[in-house]
């Protein structure tokens, strides 16, 4: 009796899990990326003109050495990645602070 209990309640908290919203966004990297004209293009869950970034987290979940490539992408502009647009280089934005957005990117769950 005792198991069956437990894989039930083992049942309801997976099934909560998988209907959970995503985790809050970090308010003062929304605020960097609107600073920096990102969000002219992008959106965290939505394809706008560019890719939604949580896409871009998932295609390079895992593999660190696509940072820099990225950090390159986004100050010189680019294309062929996410289809045939073009994306525009943003070079008023400095590379730290690039850096810091396509970090927190990549993290996105």
């Amino acid at each position: 009796m005792r198991a069956h209990i437990w894989l039930s309640l083992l049942v309801l908290l997976s099934r909560a899990a998988l209907a959970a919203p995503p985790p809050a966004v970090d308010p003062a990297m929304l605020d960097l990326a609107d600073r920096s004209r990102c969000l002219t293009c992008h959106d965290i869950d939505e394809t706008v003109r560019g890719p939604a970034w949580r896409d871009v987290a998932k295609r390079y979940r895992g593999k660190p050495e696509v940072e820099e490539a990225l950090v390159n992408k986004v100050h010189e502009g680019g294309g062929g990645a996410w289809g045939n647009d073009y994306m525009s280089a943003n070079k008023r934005v400095g590379l730290d602070n690039i850096r810091v957005l396509v970090r927190w990117i990549l993290s996105l769950p």
